[in-house]
Order: structure tokens, then sequence, then C-alpha cells
């Protein structure tokens, strides 16, 4: 099982990265993979209430790959986390199967208090560059978070979201709207596209205002 489980890891590798060519260039060179096979041995010494080296396991992968993943964290099979630095992944996380994380992404929690208190994401996941996930919410299957998008609630299944705080697209529009890096010309923030909708009313109306004057 275990050996099925890195295989996996180290496959799903070349779905995601063009740039990947071989086995051995992924194992030596790809800060992603060593974090998760780290997560993978420092997890199953949390599940065996070994926490302390559990926790020193943890950390010595943060200061190697600088990717942070709390050893509580339940990450599902064939995940992928690209170039990797600045990842932090709270102990609560929840984390379905064929997820996929750029740089700087947190998962992180909104509360001091005990319990569940980090995001859930559901199976086939991208979250962009930057993004973070915040609080004890669920990104449905299938959903993608625009590069530095900040998420403090539940987003559907099959949808994209962008902006800060983040706002849902239109799912017909997910391809387009959806960026792993950057909020392009095309895809601007929900919030400040409805401001510049409702400027632009105004100034019709006041040209219109005006006409009526003279």
């Amino acid at each position: 099982m275990a050996f099925k489980q890195l295989k996996n890891d180290l496959s799903v590798v070349f779905d995601r990265d063009p740039a990947a060519r071989n086995y051995i260039e992924i194992i030596t060179t790809y800060p992603g993979i060593h974090a998760i096979l780290f997560h993978r041995i420092s997890h199953r010494l949390w599940g065996l209430k070994i926490k302390l080296l559990a926790k020193i396991i943890a950390y010595i992968s943060r200061i190697i790959t600088g990717i942070e993943i709390h050893p509580g964290a339940q990450i599902g099979q064939r995940f992928f986390i690209d170039h990797g630095m600045g990842v932090v992944i709270g102990e609560t996380a929840i984390i379905g199967d064929d997820c996929t994380l750029y740089h700087g992404v947190t998962l992180g929690g909104t509360t001091w208090k005990k319990g569940k208190r980090h995001p859930t994401l559901g199976n086939n996941v991208v979250i962009g560059a930057g993004a973070k996930i915040l609080g004890p919410i669920t990104i449905g299957n299938n959903s993608k978070i625009g590069s530095n998008a900040v998420v403090v609630n539940n987003i559907p299944e099959n949808t994209t979201a962008i902006g800060i705080p983040a706002k849902v697209v239109e799912s017909e529009k997910n391809e387009r709207k959806f960026s792993a890096y950057a909020v392009g010309k095309d895809n601007k923030d929900p919030v400040h596209q409805s401001i510049d909708d409702i400027l632009s009313l105004l100034e019709k109306q006041q040209k219109e205002i005006d006409q009526l004057k003279k």
C-alpha cells in the first residue's frame, strides 16, 4: 500500500507539470514531492500517538522544502504541490484526492479554539498561487480558487472563486476566469468589477442630466 501511494504521488507530477522529465529528476529536485513524502511518514506517526517525532519530522521537512504541513492534516491520493515555497497546511485540514496547490497557498484557521478549524477540500480541487483558504469551510469537488484569493465561505462544487473576499464566478466562465498564478485583465475581481459598473452607470446618468439641463 505504501509503495502504491508513493508511485501515485510521483506519477501525478507528469500529468500536472509539463516540465517534469523523469522519476529521478522528480525525486531529487521537487520540494513538493519531498514535503508530501515527509508528511506521509509524520502523519502515520501522528496516528500512532508518536507526536513528538511526527512534529520533528514535519519541522525538518519545513526547513528543507519551505512547505509547512502539520502531521495531523489528512491528505488524499495523488496530491501535488507545484513549486511549493510558502505553502502552509494546518492541523485539521482535510484534502481530498487529486488536488493541486501552487506556491504561497495557506489552508489556515481563524480561531485559537480546539476542534475543526481548518478547511476541507473536496476531490480534484485546484488552489492558485498565493490564495488563502481560512476557517472550517468546504471547497467543493472540482472547484478552483484563483491566485491571491481570500476564501472565508464555502465554495460549491464545479465552480471558480476569485477576489478578496472570494466570489464565485459563472461556471461556464470557469476556464477563462481561473488563473493559477495571477488575475489578469480578463478576470478582474468581481467586487471591483461591480464598483466599476456602478461608476460607469453614474457617469452615464450625469451626462444625461447635463443634457436635460441644457
